[in-house]
């Protein structure tokens, strides 16, 4: 389907939507039978959780959240990286069709959404729903209140920053972006920190130590690692905390039995071989599901059950969209999964990375149930390429630039600071969780068939979509993020331009 059909497809849906929408708003008692909604948007965490089974963290409200409700296994960003992940999931599209790839792009530049694509806040007003970015329950501080989208001159998304709103102003979509996890960073004078510190971490409980965890075997066995592994699992610790605040709210205000509870990751985990890149690490995602006790049990929804079908972080708005009584526009990329007419699951999700501050690349990513292919544009552009905040806020990779250096690294460490990657890589996630063996020359007929169908898959989700990877940005709007990462983050010795 070419671009052009899409957005004509989109732009009929949404005059359609809007016809009806109209009526439902002229209909007071078809407005409060619709149900609340309450996105907990965690950052920057894979399933480290301990209803997923981790351990050294606490997570006792998320863990009974998904004992009451459906916890999901397979569930995948379209980008390793916030701003273009968070553009695409908020409009339901892939950010390499609507040209919201690149990392933090159309701030200045009067960039409006394609005819047709609309942010869901926007469709949800049309039927009546109050929304709401939540950063304050009365005089504390519960969320970011944090956007990062990809376009800025769509007009006002939300109604309120204030829980106290939501109660008389139902029905209300509203919004939580976790504290945790992440890096405290947005003073933007992150250079002259020795060690940057995460966000939050003095109140955090100390429950991951040094001594107790067990990095991945991609990284070397240091006790710097053990340091910054342990204070990103108790970062997970404290932001299960705030949301325990948040659901505890919730219950008081009365407000439990007639609101939606989703809970996902807006991308993977902030490690240095997990956000930015296409590995599970940078892509798998937890997500929760509460459905409330007054409104009847959609179609795939059961309480306390795990469901293991693929799911990509845009197919959260048109099944969002579905809970409030609207269509989906006909041109949405993204898939309902629970609901009313469900439409077909997927085999694959599929994720993109592009430019991400200052560093150039493009790296494509089809993941299925069991296999994860990778296809690297630019395989001198890896692991250890320049982004000045990586470099800053990790200390894990300094670390292995001067291990490597001394012939200190052997192994899957050693590999992953090799100047170049495979053109193309295959994992085989269920033997191989850590993505450390690449079966993209493997001679096994399972893998060689793997390797071609997903070959295929990706380059016809390449034609469909109209990925627009292939479009450099101009060196003009590249070279400001040079500078400001420098002024932020600073530049690291070894680096000569």
């Amino acid at each position: 389907m070419t671009r052009s059909l899409i957005f004509f497809l989109a732009a009929v849906a949404s005059i359609l939507v809007f016809a009806r929408s109209s009526l439902f708003a002229n209909d007071a008692t078809s407005i409060s039978s619709n149900p609340n909604v309450l996105w907990i948007v965690g950052e920057n965490l894979k399933l480290d959780l301990g209803c997923y089974g981790a351990k050294n963290v606490r997570t006792p409200h998320l863990d009974e959240l998904a004992k009451k409700g459906v916890r999901y296994t397979r569930v995948f960003s379209t980008s390793p990286v916030c701003a273009p992940s968070r553009s695409a999931f908020f409009v339901g599209m892939y950010q390499t069709t609507t040209d919201m790839h690149n990392m933090r792009s159309h701030r200045s530049d009067g960039y409006r959404l394609p005819e047709g694509v609309r942010p869901l806040t926007h469709r949800l007003k049309d039927v009546g729903y109050f929304t709401a970015n939540i950063k304050t329950i009365g005089d504390e501080v519960v969320g970011s209140g944090k956007l990062d989208l990809n376009f800025v001159e769509e007009g006002k998304l939300y109604d309120s920053s204030r829980w106290e709103d939501l109660k008389s102003n139902q029905p209300f979509f509203a919004q939580v972006n976790t504290l945790e996890a992440e890096y405290d960073i947005y003073d933007r004078q992150t250079w002259r920190q020795p060690r940057v510190e995460w966000k939050g971490e003095k109140t955090h409980e100390k429950i991951a130590t040094e001594e107790n965890v067990t990095p991945p075997p991609y990284y070397p066995d240091h006790p710097l690692v053990k340091k910054e592994w342990a204070r990103y699992l108790n970062s997970i610790s404290g932001m299960d905390r705030s949301i325990g605040k948040i659901l505890g709210q919730l219950q008081e205000d009365g407000l439990s039995d007639n609101t939606i509870v989703m809970f996902f990751g807006d991308n993977g985990r902030i490690e240095p071989r997990g956000i930015h890149w296409c590995y599970d690490t940078g892509l798998h995602v937890p997500m929760i599901i509460h459905w409330p006790a007054d409104f009847p049990v959609p179609q795939g929804y059961k309480a306390g059950t795990v469901n293991e079908q693929v799911i990509s972080l845009i197919d959260l708005n048109p099944t969002t969209l579905g809970f409030a009584g609207i269509d989906p526009p006909l041109g949405m990329q993204g898939r309902k999964f629970m609901g009313d007419e469900l439409t077909a699951p997927r085999k694959y999700a599929f994720s993109a990375r592009d430019r991400i501050d200052e560093t150039v690349n493009r790296i494509r990513s089809v993941r299925g149930e069991r296999y994860h292919y990778i296809k690297n544009y630019y395989p001198d552009r890896h692991f250890t390429s320049l982004n000045r905040y990586k470099e800053k806020c990790f200390p894990i990779k300094p670390l292995m630039r001067k291990l490597m250096a001394e012939g200190k690294l052997t192994g899957a460490p050693a590999d992953l600071m090799a100047p170049t990657v495979a053109p193309e890589q295959l994992f085989d996630t269920w033997s191989d969780p850590h993505e450390i063996k690449n079966l993209a020359e493997s001679d096994l007929p399972e893998h060689q068939a793997a390797l071609l169908q997903m070959r295929q898959a990706l380059d016809l989700w390449i034609v469909e979509t109209n990925d627009r990877g292939n479009i450099p940005e101009p060196p003009k709007v590249v070279a400001p993020f040079e500078k400001e990462m420098h002024d932020w983050f600073g530049t690291p010795s070894w680096y000569q331009k």
